[in-house]
């Protein structure tokens, strides 16, 4: 079994910054990809941003430009740099483990951090 934590939501104004953290832990021998979402009230989830065990990185166009997403393989932590966040931004985060291994030859998994909520005020 794979637990991911995440830290670092809050309230912020309009303009400031967040960082996230989302910790994977228990049994891993690989993730492939890791990446937040985020689901506003009302909404469906949505992708902010993704970035695989190679680097590579997607993001919503909504957030391009002010995001940052960036991972420490060695720890299975994934982060995400918010700046110049927007009202719209509010929603919670969740953190995402995409074709998780316990072993080299296991069945791969996903795995869902519990959500952490950013809210930004005008």
């Amino acid at each position: 079994q794979v637990q991911l934590v995440e830290s670092g939501g809050g309230l912020v104004q309009a303009g400031g910054s967040l960082r996230l953290s989302c910790a994977a832990s228990g049994s891993i021998f690989s993730i492939n990809a890791m990446g937040w979402y985020r689901q506003a009230p009302g909404k469906q989830r949505e992708l902010v941003a993704l970035t695989t065990s190679g680097g590579s990185t997607n993001y919503a166009d909504s957030v391009k430009g002010r995001f940052t997403i960036s991972r420490d393989n060695a720890k299975n932590t994934v982060y995400l740099q918010m700046d110049t966040l927007k009202p719209e931004d509010t929603a919670v985060y969740y953190c995402n483990a995409n074709s998780v291994l316990s072993s080299r030859f296991s069945v791969p998994r996903n795995y869902w951090g519990q959500g952490t909520q950013v809210t930004v005020s005008s």
